[in-house]
């Protein structure tokens, strides 16, 4: 397969037109190649995160594929999160901590039907569990970065979406801070699902005060490096959570653009609700 892709890259360059390259189209085999080839160099330690690529005519030679086939391996390796293509300047292996997409989970909860509850239980496993290992190794600049986020929610009583930004980084905050990067990466791909429900719920929340002192609770007992404390208000918190019914449902298989939360300080669109003191109780998550 690669004689006969390398057979025609030839048979185009011969006849004197770059053009005739993309007349054949990548077959899953050659993309595969490509795929393989990056994987290999990334396991024996001549890529590492951060390095920019070889050119695409480059990687072709090397490979001995057409230079579509790298085009469409380059894309497959993007929706795994290996390489990020940056405008004007190649191809790089993705540094920075380990993400995975949220696509692939988001056609399966689409295909399979999963439920809110079957989610929330799946977060609350992996969450309750981070949450203990972030007690035992939560460093000083850890725990700086879960208090700012604290803060931040306490600032933003009044401005439902800020809050939920805030939210979000807090509980991504104490993911990072279990030092384990599968589990973050998984409860980052897990939690992504939520948003836009939660987004579109936002207006329906009325005791923002609550919601933040159960995450003041959290705090707490990290800080403490209790890890009991720490699962037993972290377990609470979700356990609300999950009970909270929005008047706007998202299926939970919509599947999320760009697949990330938005970052830190970001102004939501559409304005800042006001959120008053009610007599029922309905929480943030």
């Amino acid at each position: 397969m690669a004689k006969l892709t390398k057979a025609v890259d030839a048979g185009a360059h011969d006849a004197g037109s770059p053009s005739e390259e993309v007349v054949r189209p990548p077959d899953r085999v050659t993309t595969e190649h490509v795929v393989a080839h990056v994987r290999a160099l990334i396991e024996k330690g001549e890529l590492r995160p951060g390095d920019r690529l070889p050119p695409e005519r480059e990687l072709a030679v090397q490979i001995g594929v057409s230079r579509p086939s790298v085009r469409a391996g380059l894309q497959a390796l993007s929706a795994m999160g290996v390489v990020q293509a940056r405008h004007g300047a190649g191809t790089f292996i993705t540094d920075g901590p380990p993400t995975l997409a949220t696509g692939p989970l988001s056609f399966m909860a689409a295909l399979h039907g999963f439920t809110k509850e079957e989610m929330f239980e799946a977060r609350r496993v992996l969450e309750v569990g981070a949450v203990r290992l972030a007690a035992e190794r939560a460093t000083g600049q850890d725990l700086a970065a879960i208090a700012e986020e604290m803060a931040g929610m306490f600032a933003s009583l009044d401005q439902p979406l800020t809050f939920l930004v805030h939210d979000i980084t807090f509980h991504r905050a104490i993911a990072h801070a279990s030092h384990n990067p599968i589990l973050a990466s998984l409860i980052e791909m897990v939690s992504a699902m939520f948003y836009e429900q939660r987004k579109a719920n936002v207006g329906a929340v009325r005791d923002l005060r609550e919601a933040a002192e159960m995450h003041r609770a959290i705090y707490q007992a990290l800080r403490d490096h209790d890890g009991d404390a720490a699962q037993v208000a972290m377990s609470e918190h979700l356990r609300i959570a999950a009970a909270f019914k929005g008047n706007t449902q998202v299926p939970l298989g919509t599947p999320q653009s760009g697949g990330a939360f938005p970052e830190p300080g970001l102004t939501p669109s559409g304005g800042h609700g006001h959120a008053g003191p009610t007599s029922g109780t309905r929480h943030s998550e």
